[in-house]
């Protein structure tokens, strides 16, 4: 086989199997591998990735981006999840190019850097390599002197970095006033000065100073100016110091050399001398260094620590500054926690202590007291059980154990009864390391803002209800424990049911039901109309509900916070009852006078009347009033009302029986006899005349009157007639007399008669 053929071959291979072949296009590629930055500054670190747009038929994307610094068994950290790192660090990434920012940079921070993508192919994550060395320095103030003389020296100083071109400008500084700007700093020193020097435009990063002595040449400088140390352990503090090593015709011997920590009116107190150091301290001092030794450190060793060493010379000692300070503290381990990803399962244990101690010294961790892990200062763990409890020891130095919250328990202040109004306090407690924070629930609803203690002022009744607590930390989150609260109040406004609904019917049964929303539970008692009702509660029971029954109801709820009323109108429907008709006026009645019959019944919902006079088809009025005006006998006769509603009717019968009174008749007699009397008289006189004239003439024989007159009497009967669909009969005689004549006796007379209808 050709090798053109081989290799045509191999490409065709590469391309059936596109997961090789979209491995060969991952990339990562750094702007810079080596990047210097300066103490305090901010720094960006870029590259740029690249990785195949389709493998077979799935499109590419990526689904994790990030930087780390460090990497255990195949497990990248995330730098935004190193404790050392929150907040200084940011990343901007875009159209495959990626940039870490990090601020406020520490000689920690001095660091191979690489970045890691993953997409959603299968193997398609890559870490670029080589990666990024950041170096971090700080400024420097080198001190060239020029010339002596005997009591000042000429000295040029330059702010220098490695991390800086060479066209920078500077600012110097004597103690914090600013003197004078430029690369370089030449003066005559004629007094001790702190002089420091900053980067134009970054003025608040300065550098470490240097103290510039009126003694020609002399110098010291401290290896570091804080140190942090374990109660009960060693600590070594340590400078160097220089001298003119001639100064005229004589050479500089050093005479002696101490420590201090108390220094009074130029008289300093050598570090052994001191009661409290004695036996504890040890200086170790050759070649223009010296080193001092504590041991078994106390919290009183704090302090100020400065050198200071004499020579021969006149004038010739030094006393370094600014000096040590050391800080005492605990021996103690504490353990941090982080997630190595963002959809990484595996968490980073880490043993750290008080005080900054090497990443290389020797730990061992353990869980529920049994050794597990390495003796590193890390432990990854996939699973973090609920009942798993970490430390890490480091010589007889143990950390304290970290494990997920405990089941909380929960608390209410103040114990006992709750009334309405008053300030109550939930407390939620669970034992974790670290803290746990917790969160509350009500009624499985979570309550926004609530955190671990959970006020209510003033808690009201609609605050009652079942409170759930959840505690959560690093390590894991409890179940819920509940509490329900109880709130005692007064009752609210009663409702009041009826039923059934809808229109109540006389006869039918009717329950009335009083409920008020009250803690204690309300005791409920009726009244009607404003009359209590005996024995009736909450419900009250009407079995045959009657027209008598209707009115208004008023339920009153009542409990030791207080009372509260309602009411409802109970409205009962029936028939019309047993009408009733009077007349008016009941007296005489005069001939043309008027009278009114009026009929009236008790019905729900209200009846209607109408007015019929027997014989009649016609309706003669409607409404429960009937007047007649202009009576006359004609008028008298039977009629009845009838009264009706949606529920029945009821009828009434009405006699009206008009006749005329004696007096009438005799006076009428009486006036007719007067007539006939004269009548007579008139007829003799005449005959009288006519006789003797015909006396006087011969009288015609034949001639006869005969005259004869008779009143028949005039009786007007009255008529009664009983239906029997009608419960009512009523009998009314009315007697008249005549205008302008004088009654002898009043004989007029209203009969109502109620009759029971006939079975």
């Amino acid at each position: 086989m050709s090798v053109t053929t081989a290799a045509r071959g191999f490409v065709l291979f590469l391309l059936t199997v596109p997961v090789i072949q979209g491995q060969r296009a991952y990339d990562v590629k750094y702007t810079s591998t080596e990047i210097c930055g300066l103490r305090g500054s901010t720094v960006d670190i870029s590259c740029t990735y690249t990785y195949p747009r389709r493998v077979g038929y799935h499109d590419t994307t990526v689904q994790e981006s990030f930087w780390f610094i460090r990497e255990s068994n195949g497990i990248c950290a995330d730098l935004k999840s190193e404790p050392d790192y929150s907040g200084p660090v940011e990343y901007l990434c875009d159209n495959n190019r990626c940039t870490l920012t990090i601020k406020d940079l520490r000689e920690s921070d001095a660091a191979l850097y690489k970045f890691r993508f993953i997409t959603n192919q299968s193997g398609g994550s890559l870490t670029g390599s080589p990666g990024v060395t950041l170096s971090v320095t700080d400024l420097q103030v080198q001190v060239d002197i020029l010339h002596e003389y005997q009591f000042y020296s000429q000295t040029k100083l330059t702010c220098q970095s490695s991390c800086l071109p060479d066209h920078s400008s500077f600012i110097w500084y004597e103690g914090q006033s600013k003197v004078t700007e430029g690369a370089t700093y030449s003066a005559n020193f004629y007094s001790s000065d702190s002089i420091s020097c900053a980067v134009k435009g970054h003025e608040s990063f300065h550098s470490p100073s240097v103290l510039i002595q009126r003694q020609k040449g002399y110098d010291v400088k401290y290896t570091s100016t804080e140190i942090c140390g374990f109660r009960g352990s060693t600590v070594d503090i340590s400078c160097t110091y220089t001298y003119p090593r001639r100064v005229g015709n004589q050479d500089t011997t050093v005479q002696k050399t101490f420590w201090f920590i108390k220094e009074s009116n130029e008289i300093y107190a050598d570090l052994k001398s001191e009661p409290d150091y004695s036996g504890r301290v040890e200086y170790l001092c050759d070649n223009n260094r010296c080193t001092l030794t504590i041991k078994d450190l106390r919290e009183s060793d704090a302090a100020l620590y400065k050198f200071r060493f004499i020579t021969n010379q006149s004038g010739g000692r030094c006393t370094g500054s600014p000096g040590v300070t050391l800080s005492v503290r605990d021996p103690q381990l504490q353990i941090n926690v982080r997630s190595l990803g963002h959809f990484s399962p595996w968490k980073e244990l880490t043993c750290h202590s008080s005080c900054q101690l090497p990443d290389d010294l020797s730990y061992v961790w353990y869980n529920n007291g049994q050794e597990v892990g390495g003796k590193t200062k890390y432990l990854h763990l996939r699973v973090f059980s609920p009942t798993d409890s970490y430390h890490c020891e480091h010589g007889s130095i143990r950390s304290p154990s970290v494990y997920a919250p405990k089941l909380p328990s929960v608390s209410v202040s103040p114990s006992g009864q709750i009334v309405e109004g008053s300030s109550v306090t939930l407390t939620c407690s669970s034992d974790a390391n670290p803290e746990a924070t917790c969160i509350w629930y009500k009624n499985q609803t979570l309550i926004k803002g609530a955190e671990r203690i959970y006020r209510l002022s003033p808690i009201s009744s609609e605050d009652r209800g079942r409170y759930e607590c959840s505690c959560q930390n690093l390590y894991g989150t409890t179940t819920r424990t509940s509490k329900y609260l109880h709130v005692q109040y007064a009752p609210k406004s009663p409702s009041v049911s009826v039923s059934p609904s809808g229109q109540i019917v006389e006869g039918s049964s009717v329950t009335l039901t009083c409920s008020s929303d009250a803690n204690p539970e309300a005791t409920c008692i009726w009244s009607k109309n404003q009359t209590l009702i005996k024995g009736a509660e909450r419900i009250y029971r009407l079995s045959s509900i009657s027209s008598e029954d209707r009115g208004l109801y008023e339920c009153s709820c009542q409990n030791l916070y207080g009372t509260r009323r309602t009411s409802k109108y109970v409205d009962v429907l029936y028939a019309p009852k047993l009408p009733s008709v009077s007349v008016s006026p009941s007296g005489q009645i005069v001939e043309g006078s008027s009278v009114t019959l009026t009929c009236s019944a008790d019905a729900n919902p209200a009846a209607t009347y109408t007015w019929y006079k027997d014989n009649e088809d016609s309706v003669k009025a409607t409404g429960h009033i009937f007047t007649i005006t202009d009576i006359r006998p004609e008028h008298g006769g039977q009629y009845y009302c009838q009264v009706k509603n949606t529920r029945g009717s009821h009828s009434a019968m009405f006699s009206l029986d008009v006749t005329v009174s004696t007096e009438v008749l005799k006076t009428a007699i009486t006036g007719t006899t007067a007539a006939v009397l004269f009548v007579m008289v008139l007829l003799t006189i005449i005959f009288l005349m006519r006789k003797k004239r015909t006396s006087e003439q011969p009288s015609e024989p034949g001639d006869r009157a005969n005259h004869s007159e008779q009143p028949g009497p005039h009786r007007n009967m009255m008529k009664q007639r009983e239906n029997e669909e009608w419960s009512v009969v009523e009998y009314s005689a009315v007697r008249f007399r005549s205008r302008g004549q004088e009654t002898v006796e009043d004989q007029t007379a209203l009969y109502n008669v109620v009759k029971t209808p006939a079975h």
